[in-house]
Order: structure tokens, then sequence, then C-alpha cells
């Protein structure tokens, strides 16, 4: 006989259980990915992130270009020691290791890390120091290079961020505390006579007594002033190789110092017995350390080309109304601060047109 099977182990190979479309679970097909083109071509096993324009892609990074305008720098800050001696030493070095230690403190209260090494908080406490008499206090330019580490760069976000270049920031916060240390001024050696206190040529000049400066002394930096605004002839060097490496604009410096130079010959033209002659008012003061150092700063200067002339002609006229009819003989700290806070206005106006761009006109 036959054994017959159940019906329920009969049904149970016959009927078939469908899931439902709504409760069936589909389990992603896992592919391997096909291999980029690209990396063979570029012969690399990383891959490209492409991100939004613009690009801008170089060999160049913010220490290599901090390092190199230090580097620019140190021709005249030998020949502020020459002159000035210690007195310039330790100033200056004061300046950097203030500017250091509100750099770290900064960077761990915010937790930012660490940015001490990309060489920005050496460049700052140089820079403040070369707008600084030698005979300044040291206690004064220790608080001037916090200032301008907290209030001129950190406050605003860091590096990239600062709307005003942070060493003029303190050296402006210096001269509203100590106006009468920060106008001292210490004769160099190469004077002929001790160290002693004496006005700068623009001071001078502006004053009952005048006397105009030669100009070879103040190419050469036998003259009075702050350690970075002496000798003209040691910023020109390391300015011109900021122009050449394309670390400075050179339409900045060029309209800048060529506003001046015009502005203030037609003013010696109409009357040469009470306005100075135009070279006199290009190399004396700190206008070629401020068209150079301070004003072509990446961060606080416009992008646009017709931007950088405006920016350029508007601290000349700015400088020359400050010189000659305000009542501070210098004025490129203030000239260059004042067009500072106008760049982003510049930026937006001189923004040139995008590819297919449309401009809808307005209905009248």
């Amino acid at each position: 006989m036959t054994e017959q099977k159940s019906a329920p182990e009969e049904l149970k190979k016959e009927v078939k259980i469908e899931a439902s479309p709504e409760k069936e679970i589909k389990k992603p097909i896992e592919e391997k990915p096909k291999p980029d083109p690209r990396r063979r071509l570029f012969k690399s096993d990383r891959m490209t992130i492409v991100a939004p324009a613009p690009h801008n892609k170089g060999k160049h990074s913010v220490p290599r270009i901090m390092y190199t305008v230090i580097a620019a720098l140190l021709p005249a800050i030998i020949v502020s020691l020459l002159l000035f001696g210690t007195k310039a030493m330790v100033t200056i070095l004061v300046a950097i290791f203030a500017a250091m230690v509100a750099e770290y403190v900064c960077n761990k209260i915010m937790k930012t890390g660490l940015t001490i090494d990309d060489g920005s908080a050496i460049l700052t406490g140089i820079l403040l120091a070369m707008t600084l008499p030698p005979s300044f206090p040291i206690a004064g330019t220790a608080l001037g290079a916090v200032v301008a580490i907290v209030f001129g760069k950190q406050v605003f976000g860091g590096l990239g961020a600062n709307i005003f270049n942070p060493a003029l920031l303190g050296r402006a916060f210096l001269q509203a505390s100590f106006p009468v240390k920060i106008t001292t001024w210490t004769l160099p050696a190469f004077a002929g006579v001790d160290a002693v206190s004496g006005a700068t040529p623009l001071g001078q000049f502006f004053s009952p007594d005048k006397f105009e400066t030669p100009v070879r002394d103040l190419l050469l930096g036998n003259v009075g002033g702050c350690i970075g605004e002496t000798s003209a002839i040691a910023l020109l060097i390391g300015g011109i190789i900021l122009v050449i490496l394309k670390y400075a604009d050179w339409r900045i410096p060029l309209s800048y110092i060529g506003t001046v130079f015009v502005f203030s010959g037609i003013l010696w033209l109409v009357n040469p017995e009470v306005y100075p002659n135009p070279l006199f008012m290009v190399f004396s003061g700190g206008l070629i350390l401020g068209a150079f150092f301070m004003a072509t700063d990446m961060v606080t200067s416009p992008v646009t080309p017709l931007g950088t002339w405006i920016y350029g002609i508007g601290m000349g006229v700015v400088l020359i109304v400050i010189r000659v009819w305000g009542g501070l003989p210098e004025g490129v700290m203030y000239s260059i601060l004042f067009m500072n806070g106008l760049v982003p206005l510049l930026n937006r106006w001189t923004r040139p047109k995008y590819f297919g761009e449309i401009q809808v006109e307005r209905k009248k």
C-alpha cells in the first residue's frame, strides 16, 4: 500500500505565500563602484572634489605669503637697527612677542586651532613696531600689539575676516592713548649729534620755522621718525619685491603714491613757498611703508581692478587733506583705515558682470 500524505503537508508544498507589495522590503543591490578614469589620468588614488566657483589653486599659501612679506621688510629693519640701535630692536621684539602671545590666547579661548605658525601675528607685530618711534615705552608697545591682534583681527573671526588692517588699528589705539609719547621722535645716530628728541621732516616743514629736509636724507634715512619710516630706499627694495612676486597689487601703491605726487605737485606749483615739493611729500613720513606693506593687504584691499584704483586715489586724497589742511602733519594711518572701511562697497560697486548675467531694468 502506498502511503498517502496528509492534507496539511500537501497544502504546505502547493500553497505559496507571497508578500504584498506594501510589505515587501527591497534590499539595495550593492554594486562595486566603477573606476574613475580621472584617477588613471592624474595617476593618483585621490578624488578631486569640485566646489562652486571661483576656483583658484596655486602653490602659494598663507605662511609662505606672510614670511615672504617679512623677508621683504628685512632691508628696512636692518637700516632701522643701524640708525636707532638697540631701541629699535627691543621695540620690534616686544611687539612680535606680545602679538604671538595674544594670538595664542585667542586661539585657546575661541578653540579655533593654533595659528601662530602662519606668520600673520609676527608680521602684525613687525608692522606695528615700524610705525612707532624707537623711544616708545615697552609696555605701550605690548599693549598696542595685543589690541591689534584681539580687536583688529580675532574679534572679526581671525585672518581673512578682518575689516581693518590690524597693525594700523593697534597704532590708532596708541595714537589716542599716548599722543605725546607717540610723537616724540629720536634722531638717528648718523645725524651728527647724539640721540635727542626732535620733529619729523613733515613736522618741521609745517611748523612756524619751516625747514625742508633734503630728499637725499629722506632716501638714506638720515632723519627722525618712526622705526620703519626713515629710509625710503630700503622700503622701496622690499616693496618692489612684493610687486614682482604679485603679493602686492601694483595698482594700489601706484595710484596711492601717484595721487599724492600729482595733488601735492599742483599745490606746489600754485604756491611753492607755502606747500612742499611733491618729492618731499612722497618720501617723507610713512607713505612708502603704508603704500607697499599696509594698503596692499590682501584681506583689507579691493579685489577688482577698478576698485583698487579708486582705493588708491581715495587714500592719496585723504592723505593730502590731512597733511596740508588737517591738524596732524601725518595722515597715512587714517587714510588707509578710512578706505579700508569702504572696501566692501568698492567690491560691490565695481564687481564685473557675470557671464550670462541679465540685468533687470527698473521701471520708472
